[in-house]
């Protein structure tokens, strides 16, 4: 008996359907950000023998603004996601994954935006009433996500899938 082979996929993924032509969203730029954390970053406090205070603060939470990106396949998925880098960035772009976000999370529950650039798949602003379509969620410790959209000129649609 013949086993697959096992697709690697983050555990938040996306998938963009053009409703105007029946036919998946190719090659839509897409970007997931991080938006808050229900676990901010613990402090504590100790005295030493000489009266002094330390502060220790929880480096395993990450930071607050994490941003990511990518561009739809020609099914219109997007299955990983790359660090964000603006056109105006410049030097070394940190390089941490999006499974290195959500594990160093555990325990906790995270908001996250997909932002979905509708006028530049559709051609240009004059071309579509939603420039841009946004999608808040949240995202629970160990489970996956996967967000579709429905996507129009002038509607759209979404839903959590499987």
């Amino acid at each position: 008996m013949a086993t697959e082979p096992t697709e690697t996929k983050d555990r938040i993924t996306c998938h963009v359907l053009d409703t105007t032509t029946g036919q998946p969203a190719r090659n839509m730029r897409v970007k997931l950000e991080l938006i808050s954390t229900s676990n901010p970053p613990t402090t504590t406090s100790t005295t030493t023998p000489n009266n002094t205070n330390t502060t220790t603060t929880n480096t395993t939470t990450p930071p607050l603004h994490r941003v990511f990106e990518s561009q739809t396949d020609d099914d219109g998925r997007i299955k990983a996601w790359l660090p964000y880098s603006s056109a105006t960035s410049s030097g070394e772009v940190p390089v941490c994954t999006l499974g290195d976000v959500l594990g160093g999370m555990s325990g906790g529950s995270s908001r996250w935006t997909l932002r979905f650039d509708s006028a530049g798949y559709f051609g240009g602003l004059e071309q579509t009433f939603y420039p841009e379509v946004d999608v808040t969620f949240t995202v629970r410790d160990g489970e996956r996500y996967h967000v579709p959209l429905l996507l129009a000129p002038f509607g759209y649609s979404t839903y959590r899938g499987s």
